[in-house]
């Protein structure tokens, strides 16, 4: 008898269900998210399994490579691609898990990537770099707002980078305005470090593949950017077409919900942004993201943008 398994995911726990060719559930159970009971309550189906459904929400990782280290063939869901029937009365975390098992059945569940957990930790610590140099950004917008509220003039973001307690003393004699001054200018420096630190170890963890080494022929990407690229795109082969590609890389207008199309478009559109817009004005070639604070700096200075064509 063919068994077909989905599992519908939560913070702390998970209904986990398991149904027959005949849309039959065999199992149902709440469980809570330990991976050696639920591998303990699967051990006795596993023959039968044809497939595990597990939703992509932000904590599969350790489930879905938990599952598939125990031989386990899984499927990761796209939820944002999956309609319930219309039909329903009502809808609990039982009928989702039943319904992903169902589309799994007849073959209709449309699935996300299950990204290689070997590379996965590396391709997160650059997300994580992304997150940096963002936090990093609005440290100096704010360090730049508080001087020009309180002195009437504007600070360029060069002489920011420079300043010590000295001379933020001399900037600012009100000892409060001095002291926030000085916070910004201590998350900045602790970003400049942990972006350092990212950085150093990425390169160290992970090489450029062949198949993406043409990928720093082209004006505006380095090594980090480089590798940004190659981690975020992972097998090319998964994209039918160069429009899935530059859908994914969210190039082109899609309804999507905002929240995950900011996220993506920063931590892979902006380090795009080296095809053809990643050559500064003095000709050296940078990496994008790493520049954005002088970018979003230099609009609010009136300046000429950082990069050709931005």
């Amino acid at each position: 008898m063919k068994l077909y398994g989905a599992i519908d995911l939560h913070s702390n726990n998970n209904v986990t269900v398991l149904i027959d060719e005949q849309d039959q559930v065999v199992y149902q159970k709440r469980l809570p998210n330990d991976l050696s009971l639920i591998a303990q309550q699967l051990s006795g189906y596993q023959d039968e399994l044809q497939g595990i459904v597990v939703e992509s929400t932000y904590n599969w990782y350790w489930l879905v490579d938990g599952l598939m280290d125990q031989g386990h063939r899984v499927h990761l869901a796209n939820t944002a691609a999956i309609q319930q029937y219309e039909g329903l009365k009502y809808t609990d975390d039982h009928s989702d898990a039943r319904w992903l098992a169902h589309i799994l059945r007849l073959g209709v569940l449309p699935q996300g990537y299950i990204y290689p957990k070997e590379e996965r930790a590396v391709r997160d610590l650059l997300r994580k770099r992304g997150q940096m140099v963002r936090q990093r950004t609005a440290n100096l917008l704010s360090l730049q707002n508080l001087i020009t509220r309180n002195t009437g003039s504007s600070i360029r973001s060069n002489r920011i980078k420079t300043l010590d307690a000295e001379q933020v003393d001399d900037l600012l004699p009100n000892p409060d305005l001095a002291l926030a001054v000085k916070a910004n200018l201590a998350m900045i420096n602790c970003a400049n470090g942990q972006i350092e630190i990212l950085e150093r170890t990425v390169t160290e963890r992970i090489k450029l593949r062949a198949a993406f080494s043409f990928l720093k022929t082209v004006p505006g990407i380095g090594q980090i950017l480089a590798l940004t690229i190659m981690l975020e795109t992972a097998e090319i082969q998964r994209f039918p077409t160069v429009g899935d590609y530059a859908s994914y890389c969210r190039c082109v207008g899609e309804p999507e919900a905002k929240q995950r199309q900011e996220e993506r478009q920063w931590q892979y559109q902006e380090r795009q942004q080296g095809f053809g817009l990643g050559v500064c004005r003095s000709g050296q070639l940078r990496d994008p993201i790493q520049c954005e604070d002088q970018k979003l700096l230099s609009e609010k200075e009136g300046q000429e943008p950082w990069c050709v064509g931005a």
